[in-house]
C-alpha cells in the first residue's frame, strides 16, 4: 500500500494527559537498549495522546498514542511509543515503514462528551470529556518540539515532532479496562491534562541513530 513521504503535516484537535509512571513498571514496555529517564525518585513521565486530524492534513485519521516513559539513547532524550492506534490503513503503513512505529488499526468514536477506541471489538480506552476549557496560552499559540524514538528491524530511529497550537487546560477522565493492552502499565490519575485546538503537528523524517537487539515487540502489536 502506498503512503505519503515524510514530513507529514497534521491539522486538527488533540487531548493529552501526563502521568508519573513507576520506572520498574515502564521497563516492561521499553527496549533494553534504552535507559529510562527519572524525573522524580523511581518515576518517569508517561503520556496518552488522542487526536483527530482533519481534511487539510497529509492524511485524515484519528490516533491514540501511549508513551510509557521518557528514555535516553546514546545521549539523546525522547519519548518511546509502546502502543499507537489509527483508523487509516495508509497511516499504519507509513507509520511502520517510515518511523518504525507499531501502528495498528482501531475503531474510534469521537464527540464533544466522549471518545472511545476499540481494537478487534475490544475497548482499549474511553475518555469522558468535561465542558470546562481554560485557555493557558491566551491569544498566542505555543510551539513545542519533541524527539521520538522508533525502530525498523534493529535500526533505532529518531525523529522530531513539531507541535503548534493554542493550549487549554481541559480536565477529562481516562478509563482503561483491565483487559486492554494499555492496562499493562498502571497510569493512575493524570498529573495534568491539556487540549489542543487548531493544532498543526509536523512529523519530520527520521534518522538512524544506532542499532538495538530488539525494538518492536510482539507485546506492542497485541
Amino acid at each position: 500500500m502506498s503512503y505519503p513521504p515524510a514530513p507529514w503535516h497534521l491539522y486538527g484537535t488533540a487531548l493529552q494527559s501526563f502521568h508519573a509512571i513507576d520506572v520498574e513498571t515502564a521497563k516492561q514496555l521499553v527496549p533494553l537498549d534504552f535507559d529510562i529517564v527519572s524525573v522524580l525518585p523511581g518515576k518517569t513521565v508517561g503520556s496518552v495522546y488522542l487526536s483527530v486530524y482533519e481534511p487539510n492534513s497529509t492524511l485524515q485519521y484519528h490516533e491514540l498514542i501511549m508513551v510509557p516513559a521518557l528514555v535516553r539513547y546514546r545521549g539523546k532524550i525522547g519519548a518511546w511509543i509502546s502502543h499507537i492506534y489509527v483508523d487509516n490503513p495508509q497511516s499504519v503503513e507509513g507509520g511502520r515503514n517510515i518511523w518504525g512505529l507499531p501502528k495498528q488499526l482501531a475503531d474510534f468514536t469521537w464527540d464533544e462528551r466522549q471518545i472511545s477506541v476499540s481494537h478487534d471489538r475490544n475497548l482499549l480506552c474511553r475518555v469522558d470529556r468535561s465542558p470546562i476549557e481554560i485557555p493557558l496560552s491566551l491569544w498566542q499559540k505555543i510551539k513545542v518540539s519533541a524527539d521520538v524514538f522508533g525502530g525498523l528491524e534493529r535500526d533505532v530511529l529518531a525523529f522530531q515532532g513539531n507541535l503548534e497550537a493554542p493550549l487549554k487546560w481541559s480536565p477529562f477522565r481516562l478509563n482503561i479496562p483491565a483487559a486492554s493492552p494499555l492496562a499493562t502499565i498502571d497510569l493512575g490519575d493524570p498529573v495534568f491534562t491539556v487540549q489542543f485546538d487548531g493544532l498543526h503537528l509536523k512529523a519530520n523524517p527520521p534518522a538512524i541513530v544506532g542499532s538495538a537487539h530488539s525494538l518492536l515487540s510482539e507485546a506492542s502489536l497485541n
